[in-house]
């Protein structure tokens, strides 16, 4: 059984993807680790070699999640897989309660901002920012909470005893997020062994001069590499510098090796963060 570290609680949407991913795989039972913070997910995998753990990088809707990326590449942990799932919120309360009865709503904050126009139809309620939208669930559960309601996933309404009042209330049906599993070093070889590999992300720095992001993009494309994603942050410290975290896909292992060869005299600080099989679909 394999352990894997989340950032939130059981009923949490890392769990679901977390139980997605390895069921995806080989139907394999998981155990979760819940950590408060996505730092303490990277902690947790350091900490033991055999844990592994699993973070949101993007939302359809929301973003990227920055500080993330940055997560990753400091801790030399090794990407090894991906996992996008369909963001669908509930809206739950006590057993006893109906849409009528409630006069507070509890959620992660962007549950809520994903959640406008479900929200704007009951303007009696107040909002109130949590850390989780499964602990938001667990503290009305845990704290018997009449005449409130969480904004969660079916699987935590159902996980912690709620009743479900409403389903898919977010207001843009194609909200998905993507989530990036990492390992320690040994493990990753174990986990990404006879796996086709057709995606990898990288991360590197550009010299400040004209056009060295389009050299870049051209060795890419005579090389048949697609770029997939694209997200640069700035080098505290080097003033208008920055690292570009790049996502590529290929479906020719050998040219996609020979096009990093070609990338790495033209770019500063080159690291592959991980290179790992491609999920199809969502």
């Amino acid at each position: 059984m394999k352990t894997v570290a989340i950032q939130g609680i059981k009923g949490a949407y890392h769990e679901i993807a977390a139980r997605e991913y390895f069921y995806e795989k080989s139907t394999e039972e998981i155990a979760i680790l819940p950590c408060n913070q996505f730092k303490d997910v990277i902690a947790a995998v350091k900490k033991d070699p055999n844990v592994i753990g699993i973070m949101a990088i993007e939302n359809t809707i929301a973003g990227s999640l920055l500080q993330n990326h940055e997560l990753i590449r400091e801790s030399d942990l090794v990407v090894v897989g991906e996992q996008k799932i369909r963001i669908s919120h509930s809206f739950a309360s006590l057993p006893d309660d109906s849409l009528e009865t409630i006069t507070e709503v509890n959620s992660h904050p962007i549950a809520l901002m994903q959640c406008g126009d479900f929200l704007n139809t009951l303007p009696q309620v107040k909002i109130v920012e949590e850390e989780d939208t499964a602990l938001s669930a667990k503290l009305i559960a845990d704290n018997k909470l009449k005449g409130h309601a969480a904004i969660c996933s079916k699987y935590a309404a159902e996980l912690y005893g709620l009743k479900i009042l409403a389903e898919g209330i977010e207001t843009n049906k194609r909200n998905f997020t993507r989530f990036l599993l990492v390992a320690n070093r040994w493990l990753a070889e174990e986990l990404v062994d006879n796996v086709e590999i057709s995606k990898s992300s990288v991360v590197f720095t550009l010299p400040h001069t004209e056009g060295s992001l389009s050299k870049v993009l051209t060795i890419l494309s005579f090389y048949d590499i697609n770029l997939t994603k694209i997200q640069s942050l700035p080098i505290l410290g080097r003033e208008w510098e920055y690292l570009f975290y790049v996502d590529l896909t290929f479906n020719n292992l050998l040219k996609y090796k020979q096009g990093l060869d070609a990338m790495r005299p033209l770019t500063k600080d080159f690291k592959i963060l991980g290179e790992y099989r491609e999920q199809q679909k969502a």
